[in-house]
C-alpha cells in the first residue's frame, strides 16, 4: 500500500492534545494479514482458470468432458471423450427443464451442437430435418441422423417437444426462449403456494410491468437525491417538513387504499368475464390487506410522533450542523455510488470465481457414466475460504467508506477556519486511509466477519432442520441467532466510532475503540437523545420516499388493465426504494454520529479558555443547551441528568 511516515516511539503525556497530527501507520500486522488473505483469494481464481475451468465455464462442455468449440484430448476410461468439437460451439441439453434444485444443476445429458433450434421441434422427424438442414445433431453422438426415427431414439434424443432456444451471450448455452420453463423452477422453490396458477400470475405480472417497475425505481432515486438537496440547503425546516409530509402521506395513502377497495368492491361482478374473476378477487383481497396494514402503520406512526414532539426541536439544530458539512463537502453525497460500484465489482469477481470453481477439478464418471469435475484433497476446502472472503472483503469495503467519511468530517470539524479546508476533503481522507489506516479497517471488518460467520452457519442449520427439530432446539437456535445479530449491530456502531477516533488521534483500532467506548459511556444520555431523535427523523425520510414511490405504484398499477396481481411488482418497487433511501440517508446518519463524537472529544480536551478554545460550531453549542434543558424537564431537574450534561473538561487532563 502507500508508504508510512514513522511516528515517534513515545509521546509526552504532558504535551497539548491536537487532533489530526502525528500521522503513523496503524495495525500494520493486520494489513499484512489482509494482504495475504487477498493473495489466497487470487490463488483460488488463478487455480480455477489454470486448471481449465475458465474454458469449461465460458465455452461449456458436454456430458463426456469435451469442451465445445475446440479439439479435446482423450480421457482414460471415459467413452465419447476426446472428440473434435471445433464446429460445435454450443451446449444443448436434452431436457433443459429437468432441474435438480438440491444439487443446483440440470439433470440432463449435455451435447455440443453446431446451432440451437430457434423454432420448436414437435416430432423426431422435425429433429431429423433440423440435423439435415443445419448440420446440427441434437441426439446422442452414437446415433446417426438417419436413425432419429428408430426405436432407440426415444432415449438418445431430446425430450419432445424441443423448445425454441437461443444461445446465452458469452456463455454458449442453448437456453429455452419460453419463460414458462423457468416458472416451473420457481414453483418448486416456493413450497407455500398451493395453487400453481397464483405463481404464474405473479411472474406474468412482473414481466408485464417491468417498464413501470423500472420507472418507479428511477423515481425513488430522484426522490432520494431531492431529499439530500433539502437536507443540504433547508435543514432548519427539514424536520417539520418531513413530519408534516409523512403524516399527510400516511393519511392520504391510507385513504386512497380504502377508497380503491370500496370502489372495486362496489363494481359489478356480472360484467367481468370468468377468466378475470379470480384475478379481480385476488386484487380486492390484496387491497384490503394493504388498507388494513396502512391503517395500523398510520396509527402507530401518529402515536410515536405525539411522544417525540417535544424533542423534534433538538434535532433541528443537529441537522443544521450536518447540513453545513454537506455544503462544504459536497462529494459526500456521491459516496454511496463509489461504495456500491466497488461492491458490485467485487461481487462480480466473486461470482465468476465461484462459477470457475464449480467446473474445476479432475474428470470423474458418475453413476450414469457421465463426466463430473471434482476437486480432491485439501483444495476441496477452497469453497469455504472463498465464502469467508465474500464476507470479509465486503465488510472491508463498507468499513473503508465509514473511515473515509469519518476522516472528511473530522477534517471539517477540527479546522477552525473553514476557508482553509483542503480542496477535496473526501479525497484527502481517502489518501490518509490508504497511507495510514488500512490495517485498522482490516481489523475492524474482520471482527464483524467473526460474528457474521457463526450467525450464518446457525441460520443455515435452522433452515435445514426446519420442521425436524423440537421446540426447545428451535428456541435456542433463534435465540443464538438473535444474540449474534444484536452483537453484530453493536460492534458495527462501535467500529464506526473507533474509525472516527482513529481519524482524530491516529491510534490503532483497539486504542481507538476503547477511547470511543469511554466517550460514549460518559455521554450516554446525549447519545440516547441524539441517536433516538436523529435516527427517527431519518427513518421518517426513508418512509416518505417508500410511501411516495409505493403510492405512485398503486395508482399506476390500478389504472393499467394488463396487470394481473400487484403483490410482487409493488414489493420489488418498495424494497428498491427503501434500499436507495437507506444508502443516501445512511451517509447523513454517519455524519451526525461523527460530529457528535468530535464534539464529545472536543469538550473533553478543551474548555474554551485561551489556548484551549473549542473547535465546535456555535449552533452545536446551542443544541447542547437545548438538550440540557429538555432532559432536565424530562427528569424534573434530577441531579443525574444535570451531572450527565455538564462539560467534561472540568475533570479531564491534557493528553
Amino acid at each position: 500500500m502507500g508508504c508510512c511516515s514513522s511516528a515517534s516511539a513515545a509521546q509526552s503525556s504532558k504535551r497539548e492534545w491536537k487532533p489530526l497530527e502525528d500521522r503513523s501507520c496503524t495495525d500494520i500486522p493486520w494489513l499484512l494479514f489482509f494482504i495475504l488473505f487477498c493473495i489466497g483469494m487470487g490463488f483460488i481464481c488463478g487455480f480455477s482458470v489454470a486448471t481449465g475451468a475458465a474454458a469449461r465455464l465460458v465455452s461449456g462442455y458436454d456430458s463426456y468432458g469435451n469442451i465445445c468449440g475446440q479439439k479435446n484430448a482423450k480421457l482414460e476410461a471415459l467413452p465419447n471423450s476426446g472428440m473434435d468439437h471445433t464446429h460445435r460451439k454450443y451446449v444443448f441439453f436434452l431436457d433443459p427443464c429437468n432441474v435438480d434444485l438440491v444439487n443446483q444443476k440440470i439433470k440432463s445429458v449435455a451435447l455440443c451442437v453446431a446451432a440451437c433450434p430457434r423454432q420448436e421441434l414437435k416430432t423426431l422427424s422435425d429433429v431429423q430435418k433440423f440435423a439435415e438442414i443445419n448440420g446440427s445433431a441434437l441426439c446422442n453422438y452414437n446415433l446417426k441422423p438417419s436413425e432419429y426415427t428408430s426405436g432407440k431414439a426415444s432415449v438418445l434424443c431430446p425430450k419432445l417437444p424441443v423448445l425454441a432456444s437461443a444461445p446465452i451471450p458469452f456463455f454458449h448455452r442453448c437456453a429455452p426462449v419460453n419463460i414458462s420453463c423457468y416458472a416451473k423452477f420457481a414453483e418448486a422453490l416456493i413450497t407455500f403456494v398451493s395453487d400453481n396458477s397464483v405463481l404464474h400470475r405473479l411472474i406474468s405480472g412482473v414481466m408485464t410491468s417491468k417498464e413501470i417497475i423500472l420507472g418507479l425505481c428511477l423515481l425513488s432515486l430522484v426522490l432520494s437525491m431531492i431529499l439530500m438537496v433539502i437536507i443540504r440547503y433547508i435543514s432548519r425546516v427539514l424536520v417539520w417538513i418531513l413530519t408534516i409530509l409523512v403524516i399527510l402521506g400516511s393519511l392520504g395513502g391510507t385513504g386512497v387504499l380504502w377508497w380503491l377497495y370500496a370502489k372495486q368492491r362496489r363494481s359489478p361482478k356480472e360484467t367481468v368475464i370468468p377468466e378475470q374473476l379470480q384475478i379481480a378477487e385476488d386484487n380486492l383481497r390484496a387491497l384490503l390487506i394493504y388498507a388494513i396494514s396502512a391503517t395500523v402503520f398510520t396509527v402507530i406512526l401518529f402515536l410515536i410522533m405525539l411522544v417525540m414532539r417535544k424533542r423534534v426541536a433538538l434535532t433541528i439544530a443537529l441537522f443544521h450542523v450536518a447540513g453545513k458539512v454537506f455544503i462544504h463537502l459536497p462529494l459526500l453525497v456521491f459516496q454511496p455510488f463509489w461504495t456500491f460500484f466497488a461492491l458490485v465489482l467485487f461481487w462480480v469477481y466473486w461470482i465468476m470465481t465461484l462459477l470457475f470453481l464449480g467446473t474445476t477439478g479432475s474428470a470423474v464418471p458418475n453413476e450414469q457414466g457421465y463426466v463430473e469435475f471434482k476437486v480432491s484433497g485439501p483444495l476441496q476446502y477452497m469453497w469455504w475460504y472463498h465464502a469467508v472472503g465474500l464476507i470479509w472483503i465486503s465488510e472491508f469495503i463498507l468499513a473503508c467508506q465509514q473511515m473515509a467519511v469519518a476522516g472528511a468530517v473530522v477534517t471539517y470539524y477540527f479546522t477552525r477556519d473553514k476557508r482553509n479546508l483542503p480542496f477535496t476533503p473526501i479525497l484527502a481522507s481517502v489518501n490518509r486511509l490508504i497511507r495510514y489506516h488500512l490495517g485498522t479497517v482490516a481489523k475492524g471488518s474482520f471482527i464483524i466477519t467473526l460474528v457474521k460467520i457463526p450467525r450464518m452457519i446457525l441460520m443455515y442449520i435452522h433452515s435445514q432442520l426446519k420442521g425436524k427439530e423440537n421446540a426447545c432446539a428451535r428456541c435456542m437456535l433463534k435465540s443464538c441467532i438473535c444474540c449474534l445479530w444484536c452483537l453484530e449491530k453493536c460492534l458495527n456502531y462501535l467500529n464506526q466510532n473507533a474509525y472516527t477516533a482513529t481519524a482524530i488521534n491516529s491510534t490503532n483500532f483497539c486504542t481507538s475503540a476503547k477511547d470511543a467506548f469511554v466517550i460514549l459511556v460518559e455521554n450516554a444520555l446525549r447519545v440516547a437523545a441524539i441517536n433516538t431523535v436523529g435516527d427517527f427523523m431519518l427513518f421518517l425520510g426513508k418512509v416518505l420516499i417508500v410511501c411516495s414511490t409505493g403510492l405512485a405504484g398503486i395508482m399506476l398499477l390500478n389504472y393499467q388493465q394488463d396487470y394481473t396481481v400487484w403483490v410482487l411488482p409493488l414489493i420489488i418497487v418498495c424494497l428498491f426504494a427503501f434500499l436507495v433511501a437507506h444508502c443516501f440517508l445512511s451517509i447523513y446518519e454517519m455524519v451526525v454520529d461523527v460530529l457528535f463524537l468530535c464534539f464529545a472529544i472536543d469538550t473533553k480536551y478543551n474548555d474554551g479558555s485561551p489556548g484551549r478554545e473549542f473547535y465546535m460550531d456555535k449552533v452545536l453549542m446551542e443544541f447542547v443547551e437545548n438538550s440540557r434543558k429538555a432532559l432536565k424537564e424530562a427528569g424534573k431537574g434530577g441531579a443525574a441528568d444535570a451531572r450527565e450534561l455538564k462539560p467534561m473538561a472540568s475533570g479531564a487532563s491534557s493528553a
